[in-house]
This record gives structure tokens, C-alpha cells and sequence, in this order.
């Protein structure tokens, strides 16, 4: 009988924090009960109330759903024993002090992480802008009221993060952008960090899971692809890359004595490595039998695992295995045939697991008893919202006397959910030394480098008694602390100067209004920066005050939908289709090269019926709209010619067939088409012939024919001041022409390796060309020359990812930031471009729900300045066309933000006519601001008076005399007394007759 002996957590409760319109919903002590609709395997033993024995047993839970589950026994003096039904609990004295969460949006990253880690100071989770965590304090301060941090992580989705199981402040994060960086959070009431403290990486993929080690500082493993890298954090080094995987990884988990790490993976495979030993896997099984997401957890040091998956019928099930006989799973648990992932948490020191699946408002909790084999199930909870992610507290954090052995917190669409898991008890005065045995403390056994040489110590273990627990505390010193305090010892020298603000937005909760936490992805200030967060920044190295732009696809009332027939076979040196800021032009698939010509101020779905278009005549190689004249539109065609069409007022109301001009010259098919920046009627051409060709198209001639090419011209651009002409061709060379001086290159230089395509445009003034393109291992990079020196080469180079298609880079010449896009991508990157190192400053990237087809930028005059709006693009989809808006992020924009805002080009008015730069004139565009009348600059804009602070009430009396403090103090005495004078209650009471008495 010592077997089947009752588990002290039969009995437990799940509790949630109570709200409005929420009812606690509790389900205590399933077991497994006979029923004709479950099925069990030949090998299995069943006893009534007991727990499922023997190896290979095998239940479905969903089919005991509504039925008896189990026999319990409430604990008492020799009662019967009662049967079990699920129930609402009605026990909610004592429950631990930890409020619901609400007022958030969380991200729906598709990710193998939790999306949601708690340290025993801080809860981090994904929010729903992509590389932005959300950041909580885990206990309520300030009567219940808790501020969500902004923590803006990555130009891309965070995929994963953790927490140091030391350092309380030390986050890791992990994103699709190739990076993994660890950040120190602050202490409470202090500002997000403005950048990581290191960075490491690029990992050669977006990172899949993260894990810090369990019993040496500084050690993080990192699974990116079918790799694990473990890495030294402090030396920012890996000490070991684990590449015996055949497939995507879908989880890693350190033994928590350190010594081993298991990996779960697409190719339905269990592995263990010794990391020390050797790179390659020293066991590994069959694991689930389906390749969906599966899980892998230790059960503390014993060598037995925990695997979440998929069954072959799609069935999610758990399973137990001992990796000293890992031929086989001990048992198999089928829970349901639910499509979401499970999600599952152990806690070592219970033996209680948690699973959650995705996606689903049910919790079951379980007590796993490895020795036997077995899995019980102890209780479920059902939730209000369904489950984006989950996460459980640390031991440390619990409420012992409340007898809470578990908490985890739930990540729902609006909120985080405290679950706490509470086994009754008789007395709650009491430190229930069954329940709390000694956990895991936060000081670490060993170093990095001690543990990589074989030091295998553990960490000590601490008491959770609350008059006997330890009060130490560990710093990490991956991440120095003295930056912060050097930083936070600044913040009182000067005033801050005008910049872009802060790292994060505050939002209250619960108890405030509640604010979508991706309302605002940057900046809370709406024009300074605090002096310690420059500090950090002249630190951790510069930040882009870009770097927290919003890209949004604007209202469905701006679209054009209803598109048919586009083309999406253009070639790769075309951008797909063309827009100025009245109309847009499409090349469709029809024969004869139409070209579909809509006006952006007529939005809209478009009518079922034929509509009139343009009748080029050939197909469309490259089209562009002359910037001087919103009407003419050029289309160079692949029969080598250049069409000239002039669009009528208003748009297109009948197909036009005979074009304005047609310019001949050119031998073979063209590859592009660009209009002159300065001066009006010029047009350059480049061509298979190898030739680039200028046009003065006012008389409809050819006026210079530039050669020196060898092979493909890939793309090709005008300086900004209209002088200089450069080329990237096929060869794997750029070329600087001056056209008016000579018919050859004036300069040239090495180009990107790869031969698949390559573009280039001007930036930063004229004095810097920036170059898309690829390597010899077709990844997309990015490359910045010096114009005047392109035989030294680039000054610096960027891989960003692997894709087929080619960057197309569009540069804002007023804020220095450069978008890049390929067609068919999901992605917009944003660099902001500095003359200086390191050249490229990361901002966040704007990512779509589908592929575009194209995506062009339109003129700076259709950005919304009181949106603090830069930048605003097309986004062409299968049948749709989307205005996106790129942002910065400001609290106050009833001020005009200057500095993002500097006067810009007129670029509607040519300086200079055409037969003028051919004589050898230069011009120069005036500027204007784009300011409106009654908006005022926030550079002229007050400054703000600096917080006024707590004075204590002793330095508040010191400035008054004795006689005042007298007098305020009689004051407040007769103020709180009452007047002495008023009559007191009992006066006007009356009394009663002698005979009432009787």
C-alpha cells in the first residue's frame, strides 16, 4: 500500500486574482476512472483513484472530461472518502497578493518560446510591436498599481528571452534578426536601458530558444537553425557549437546540475550532449512520432526527462524518459488532439508539472512520480482568455505562508494572469516545512570559464522559511552595474538636450485607463532625453534616434483594392511599378504591355468592368514619373525604345495608344529608366548594348552615350546635385561618370561578389554611395563607399539575411535613413546611415502579413507631420494597394519636431533647365519647410521643470518659526477634533416616560 500512498498535493487549488465579471474556476484531484470510452493499452495497470502505472501506459484525458474522474479524500479525522466532481472553489481567504494585469496587447509571435519569463523582480513578455518586450515589476508596489515598461529589443520579432537564475536583472533575448543581446533592467521606479549591454552574434539564422545556465554565471546556450551555440557572455565568445541536429530546432534544456543539455527537434529526435565532451550528441531516440512543436524538460538532476508533442493521429501527449535506458519512453500519457502546441513547466522541488496549450483557457496541473512511473493529475484550471504564453515564478517569490507551492503567470491577449497553486491547510501561522524543502539559491557555484574546464560544484540550496531565508543578493558581472550607476550619477548635472527621448513608454495598471502597450513603441518624451541615458549611450556606443520608428499599413479607407491582373513578372532592375504623390502607375499582364494608371485621391475598390489604360504597345522593362511634371510618365520597353506619355487632368478616362515621344538609340532591351534630381527634360537610360544613354527630351535627342561596361548594368543613380552618375553592373564593379566631361568612368571599384543583382543609391549629401546586393554565399548585404575613393573599397559591410530577391534601397536624404525591401519579402529594414562608425544604426523594420509585389516610396510632402510621420510608402499585394506609414514615436506632438524635420528639397521645381546642364550649368534646389502655420517648433518649446521630489516634513518646518509651527499645529488638532463648541449627539437626544419603562 506505501505505493498508492496519497500525495500531500492532492488536495491543491488553482486561485486567480479576482476582477470584475471574473469568476475563480478550480477543478481538484483527477485521477482515472473506468469509462467505456477510454481505452487503455494491455500493459497498463488501473486502480480507481490511483495514478496510471506501469510502462508505455497510455489514457486519453479528453474522454473523462465530463465524467468522475477520481476518489479523494478531504483531509479530516476519519471521514469517508468522497468523490470528486470538477467545481468552482469557494475558498478564497488567504490567497497570495497578486493582482491581475491588465491594459496590455501581447505580440503573437510565432516563436518555440514561452513569450512570457518572470525573474523574482521582473516579468518580461512579448508585446505586440515586433522587438519590443513588455516589462512588469512582479510584485505590486503603490497600492496595487503596476507601470508596463517598453523594453525595445530588436529591428526584429523577439523570438526568445530568460533570465539570469542569479542575477534578477540580466534578461536575454534572442530575435529573427540573428542576435542575441543581454540587457541589465533597472531597479524599480528607474528607466529601461537605451541599448544592451553586448551584443552577440550574427547567429547564421533567427534565433529559436535561449537558456541561461543553471549553475555557472555567464554561461547562455542559444539554438539558431539546426545549431546550439554555448556561449562565454562575459568573453562574448562561443565555447562549443553543437551541430548534430537534422532539422529545426524546438527546445533546449540545461540539467540543472549543469552537466548536460538535452535538445528537442523538428526531426522528431531526442538528443543529450555533454558540451564539455564533445560537439556531437551522446544519445538521442525517436521522441513524438508528429514534427509539430514539442518540448524537453529535466526533472530536476535525476536522469529522467519530460517530452511534450504529437502523437502520428496528431494527439498531444507527454512522456517519460530515463536516459539510462533511453531506448523508450517509460510512459505515455495522450491528452487530446487539441492543434495547439502544449506548453509545459516543471518545478523540481514538488514534482508538479503544469500544460497549457496554446491558444486554449484550460491549465492542467499534474504530479509526476518518475520511480514508478507515473503522472497524476491533481487539478485543472479553466481561464478567462486563451493562453498566448506562460511562465512560472520562481520558488524564492512564492507566498510560503499562504501555503502557495506554485505560481505561474498566463499571457492572454490583454493581460497577465497570476495562477497560484495552494494546498490547504488547517493553520496558515505555520511554515509548512513538507511543502517548501530547501530550492536552489541565487549564488553561483562557479564561473564560465571554471565550469568549461570541468567544475562541476552546485549551486547551495536556501530555505524558504521567511525568518531563515537569505537576504544576498548576486550581481553578475557579465554586464558591469557601474555603467548604470555612472549613468544614474549624471542625471543631475545638466539639462537635457532636444532628442528623440526615452526608451520606453509607462502605462498604470491595473487602475488606469487602460492603454494598448503597443500604442507607443518608442519615446515617452516628446523632445528630451535624460543626461543618463546619453551616458549609457557614450557607453554601450550610439543609437539611432530612429530606431524606434512604427511602420502601419494606414486605414482600409485609403487602400485600392479590387486589383486584377497585375504583372509580377517585371524585371529585377525594376521596382515593379511607379507613384508620385497624385496617381500611381501598374503594369499589368495583359498583351501589349497596358500599364493601369490610378489616382491616389480616389480610393477605393475598383470596379469589376475593363478600365482604360495605357496601350504601351511591348512589354514594360521600367517606368518612372518625371518628379517636374506630375502628368508625364516614361516607359522604357523591351523593344528598346522609351515611350513618353502624358496623363490628362483628373487621370485617365479612356485608353490613350499614341504616346507623347518616343526616343530611339538604344540596340537592345533596357534595363532602367531615372529622371534627372535637378534639372527638368533630362532622362538617363541603361540597356543590354552595355551603354548608358542621356536624353534631353525636350527635343527628343540623345545628348551623351556613356560606355566602359562590361557586362549586365545592374542599377544605376544620379548624384543628389545632379553632377555625378554611378552604375553597378554584373562584373562586380561600381563606376563614378562625370557625363559632361567624359564618356568614361571616372572612377572605379570593387563591387558586391554575387552576380544574382545589386542596386545602389547616394547618401548622406552626395559624399557616400550605399550598394544592396549579395555575397558568394547569396546572403543580402549592404555595403557604404566613400564616393571619391571606390577603389579603397567599402568602408563597411552589413549581411542582413538570405533571400532570393534583390534590396531595393529608398534613402530619406532629410533624416538619413535608409529602407530596404526586396519583392516578394515580408520585411522593410531601416538603417539609419552616419558617416561615422559604425555607419549603420539599426532601427526598428516595418514587417507585412504577406508578401508585397513592390513597395515605393512617395515624396516627403504627403507625410502627416502632426503624426510625426517621415516617411510613407505603397505596399503593393496580390490584388491590393496599402499606404504605410513609417513614425517616430512622441508624447507631444502638438509641437512641430524640428529635429526630425529639417527644411527639405523643393523637389518639385527643376533649378535649371535641360539644354542648361548640358552647357555645363549647375543648380541647387531651394528649401522649404514643411512646418504648418499654427504648429510651433519644439525647439522653441519651454522646457519643463524638472519633478519637484518628497521634502520631508522636518525640512519643511525648519523654514518656519516657532510661533507659525504652534499655530498650524493647534490648527490641525481643532480641525481634526471638531469644534469643541458643537453640540454633541447625545444632547439632543430625549428621554422616555416612567411607564415606558414597563
Amino acid at each position: 500500500m506505501n505505493r498508492f500512498r496519497a500525495s500531500k498535493f492532492r488536495h491543491t487549488e488553482a486561485r486567480l486574482p479576482r476582477r470584475e465579471g471574473h469568476q475563480n474556476v478550480s477543478l481538484p484531484a483527477f485521477g482515472l476512472q473506468h469509462s467505456p470510452s477510454l481505452q487503455l493499452p494491455s500493459q497498463a495497470t488501473l486502480v480507481p483513484g490511483r495514478p496510471i502505472l506501469h510502462s508505455h501506459a497510455s489514457a486519453d484525458l479528453a474522454s473523462t472530461r465530463n465524467i468522475p474522474l477520481s476518489f479523494s479524500c478531504r483531509r479530516g479525522r476519519g471521514g469517508p472518502c468522497h468523490r470528486a466532481w470538477p467545481r468552482a472553489s469557494q475558498h478564497h481567504r488567504n490567497v497570495p497578493a497578486s493582482a491581475w494585469i491588465g491594459g496590455i496587447r501581447a505580440g503573437s509571435v510565432v516563436s518555440c518560446g514561452n513569450h512570457v519569463k518572470a525573474s523574482c523582480r521582473w516579468i518580461a513578455f512579448n508585446a505586440e510591436a515586433a522587438g519590443v518586450l513588455g516589462i512588469v515589476p512582479l510584485e505590486c508596489e503603490d497600492g496595487g498599481k503596476r507601470t508596463v515598461s517598453q523594453l525595445c529589443c530588436h529591428s526584429d520579432v523577439v523570438t526568445d528571452f530568460d533570465f539570469s537564475p542569479f542575477d534578477q536583472l540580466l534578461l536575454a533575448t534572442g530575435s529573427a534578426d540573428e542576435t542575441v543581446k543581454v540587457w541589465r533592467l533597472p531597479e524599480s521606479g528607474q528607466d529601461m536601458p537605451g541599448g544592451a549591454g553586448l551584443t552577440l552574434g550574427p547567429m547564421g539564422g533567427p534565433v529559436d530558444v535561449l537558456q541561461f545556465h543553471p549553475t555557472a554565471d555567464g554561461i547562455l546556450a542559444s539554438g539558431a537553425g539546426k545549431r546550439v551555440t554555448v556561449w562565454d557572455v562575459g568573453q562574448q565568445q562561443p565555447l562549443t557549437a553543437l551541430d548534430s541536429h537534422g532539422d529545426q530546432l524546438q527546445s533546449l534544456a540545461w540539467k540543472p546540475d549543469g552537466r548536460l543539455l538535452g535538445t528537442s527537434c523538428k526531426d522528431k529526435k531526442l538528443r543529450i550532449f555533454d558540451p564539455r565532451a564533445s560537439p556531437a550528441a551522446s544519445q538521442s531516440v525517436l521522441g513524438h512520432e508528429n514534427n509539430k512543436d514539442s518540448r524537453l524538460l529535466w526533472m530536476g538532476s535525476s536522469d529522467c526527462l519530460i517530452s511534450v508533442g504529437f502523437s502520428q493521429m496528431r494527439e498531444r501527449e507527454v512522456k517519460l524518459w530515463d536516459t539510462r535506458r533511453f531506448s523508450g519512453a517509460m510512459l505515455t500519457m495522450a491528452l487530446d488532439t487539441s492543434p495547439g502546441a502544449a506548453i509545459p513547466l516543471y518545478d523540481a522541488d514538488t514534482g508538479l508539472l503544469v500544460l497549457a496549450g496554446k491558444g486554449e483557457n484550460l491549465l492542467y496541473l499534474f504530479e509526476v512520480a518518475p520511480a514508478q512511473p507515473a503522472l497524476t493529475q491533481v487539478t485543472q484550471c479553466r481561464t478567462e482568455g486563451g493562453t498566448r504564453g506562460l511562465a512560472a515564478v520562481p520558488r524564492l517569490a512564492l507566498d510560503v505562508m499562504a501555503c502557495e507551492v506554485l505560481r505561474v503567470l498566463q499571457l492572454t491577449d490583454t493581460a497577465l494572469v497570476p495562477v497560484s497553486y495552494l494546498v490547504p491547510r488547517k493553520s496558515i501561522q505555520d511554515f509548512h516545512e513538507d511543502l517548501f524543502p530547501d530550492c536552489a539559491g541565487t549564488l553561483p557555484a562557479t564561473g564560465a570559464q571554471a565550469w568549461w574546464a570541468g567544475d562541476n560544484q552546485q549551486v547551495g540550496r536556501v530555505s524558504l522559511h521567511p525568518a531563515r531565508r537569505s537576504t544576498e543578493t548576486f550581481s553578475s558581472p557579465v554586464i558591469a552595474c557601474t555603467q548604470l550607476q555612472a549613468a544614474d550619477a549624471s542625471s543631475t548635472e545638466a539639462d537635457a538636450d532636444r532628442s528623440e527621448g526615452s526608451s520606453y513608454s509607462s502605462l498604470s495598471s491595473p487602475g488606469s485607463a487602460a492603454t494598448s502597450l503597443s500604442a507607443s513603441t518608442g519615446p515617452s518624451s516628446g523632445f528630451a532625453s535624460s543626461p543618463s541615458q546619453k551616458s549609457l549611450q557614450s557607453i554601450l556606443g550610439p543609437s539611432s534616434r530612429f530606431r524606434h520608428t512604427q511602420g502601419r499599413v494606414l486605414h482600409r479607407d485609403t487602400h485600392l483594392t479590387n486589383l486584377r491582373g497585375l504583372s509580377l513578372t517585371t524585371p529585377g532592375e525594376c521596382d515593379g511599378f511607379c507613384a508620385n504623390h497624385q496617381r500611381v502607375a501598374l503594369p499589368l499582364l495583359s498583351a501589349g504591355g497596358q500599364i493601369a494608371v490610378l489616382e491616389l485621391s480616389k480610393p477605393g475598390r475598383l470596379p469589376d468592368v475593363a478600365m482604360p489604360t495605357i496601350q504601351n504597345g511591348v512589354a514594360v522593362a521600367d517606368l518612372s514619373w518625371d518628379p517636374f511634371d506630375p502628368r508625364r510618365l516614361a516607359v522604357a520597353g523591351e523593344d528598346a525604345k522609351i515611350r513618353l506619355w502624358r496623363i490628362p487632368e483628373g487621370g485617365l478616362r479612356e485608353t490613350l495608344r499614341e504616346p507623347e515621344a518616343v526616343l530611339r538609340g538604344h540596340t537592345e532591351k533596357i534595363y532602367s529608366i531615372r529622371f534627372h534630381p535637378v534639372a527638368s527634360d533630362l532622362l538617363v537610360s541603361s540597356s543590354y548594348d552595355m551603354t548608358v544613354r542621356i536624353w534631353e527630351l525636350s527635343t527628343g535627342r540623345e545628348a551623351l552615350c556613356l560606355r566602359g561596361h562590361t557586362d549586365q548594368i545592374f542599377s544605376l543613380a544620379w548624384s543628389p546635385d545632379g553632377k555625378k552618375l554611378a552604375t553597378v553592373s554584373k562584373d562586380s564593379r561600381l563606376r563614378l561618370y562625370e557625363p559632361r566631361r567624359s564618356p568614361q568612368p571616372q572612377q572605379e571599384g570593387p563591387g558586391p561578389e554575387g552576380g544574382r543583382g545589386a542596386r545602389l543609391v547616394w547618401v548622406c549629401g552626395g559624399d557616400y554611395l550605399l550598394v544592396s546586393g549579395f555575397d558568394s554565399r547569396s546572403e543580402r548585404r549592404i555595403l557604404l563607399y566613400r564616393a571619391q575613393a571606390l577603389l579603397e573599397g567599402p568602408l563597411s559591410v552589413l549581411g542582413l539575411d538570405v533571400a532570393p530577391s534583390t534590396l531595393l534601397p529608398f534613402y530619406d536624404e532629410d533624416t538619413s535613413v535608409v529602407f530596404l525591401t526586396g519583392k516578394g519579402d515580408t520585411r522593410v529594414f531601416l538603417y539609419e546611415v552616419t558617416p561615422e562608425p559604425p555607419y549603420f544604426l539599426e532601427c526598428n523594420s516595418f514587417t507585412s502579413h504577406e508578401p508585397h509585389k513592390g513597395f515605393v516610396f512617395l515624396p516627403k510632402t504627403v507625410c502627416e507631420v502632426r503624426e510625426v510621420e517621415f516617411a510613407r510608402a505603397l505596399r503593393l499585394g496580390q490584388s491590393t494597394l496599402e499606404p504605410v506609414a513609417f513614425c517616430v514615436p512622441r508624447v507631444k506632438k502638438e509641437y512641430f519636431q524640428d529635429d526630425i524635420y529639417p527644411p527639405t528639397r523643393v523637389w518639385w521645381e527643376s533649378a535649371l533647365s535641360s539644354s542648361a546642364w548640358l552647357a555645363g550649368e549647375d543648380g541647387q534646389q531651394r528649401r522649404a519647410s514643411l512646418r504648418p502655420a499654427d504648429m510651433r517648433p519644439v525647439s522653441e518649446a519651454p522646457k519643463e521643470a524638472p519633478a519637484r521630489k518628497f521634502v520631508p516634513a522636518s525640512v519643511y518646518l525648519e523654514q518656519k518659526s516657532d510661533e507659525q509651527k504652534k499655530e498650524e499645529l493647534l490648527s490641525a488638532m481643532v480641525a481634526r477634533l471638531g469644534n469643541r463648541d458643537d453640540p454633541l449627539p447625545q444632547d439632543s437626544f430625549e428621554g422616555v416616560d416612567e411607564d415606558e419603562w414597563d
